[in-house]
């Protein structure tokens, strides 16, 4: 269902709730004709799946603005993605435990979004490649009594995978080029 009703957090932040997002695989946002954003501004899309036992862990999707009306965003992959953790966990205000999906808008200088979602960005390249790395692993991922023994594999701890992951996130913020060295 449309869901229109967005609760402000900020100014300039605002959240909205989806129940049942279990079977969610698609979301799509959209400006409604009501409300236009400021000049110069856009809408930043975050996505936050149901956690019972965290706080919301906000994944960026793109971007909404007056030229780019709307956009659909592809979401069965982030249910993986969220068992990382991250440090986007208090983003919008919030470090209570969330049952429902969330999603989070943040009205933010059309420059900013443009400059974080341009191709040619290299935090755009290593956050693509790194979602793709976790979204491969994950694919992997079985439990203690799935396994079957095998002499011949080697096992990595996720937990290792885990630490590498958000290492590396947290380097390409602090500075998007640290690999190039």
């Amino acid at each position: 269902m449309v869901q229109t009703e967005f609760q402000p957090i900020s100014e300039t932040q605002f959240v909205t709730t989806i129940p049942e997002a279990d079977n969610i695989n698609h979301i799509v946002v959209f400006l409604t004709g009501v409300v236009s954003f400021p000049e110069g501004t856009a809408g930043q899309i975050y996505f936050s799946w149901p956690d019972p036992n965290a706080p919301p862990n906000w994944q960026p999707l793109g971007h909404i603005s007056n030229t780019k009306p709307s956009a659909i965003f592809k979401i069965s992959s982030l249910k993986k993605l969220e068992e990382m953790g991250s440090s986007m966990n208090i983003l919008f205000g919030q470090s209570h435990i969330v049952h429902n999906a969330q999603i989070g808008i943040s009205i933010e200088p059309i420059t900013n979004i443009r400059e974080v979602l341009s191709p040619n960005n290299p935090s755009t390249f290593a956050h693509k490649m790194l979602e793709n790395f976790m979204n491969y692993i994950l694919s992997y991922t079985t439990t203690q009594p799935q396994m079957v023994p095998d002499p011949t594999a080697t096992y990595v701890p996720l937990s290792t995978v885990q630490n590498w992951y958000t290492n590396f996130e947290r380097r390409c913020r602090q500075n998007p080029n640290f690999w190039k060295t």
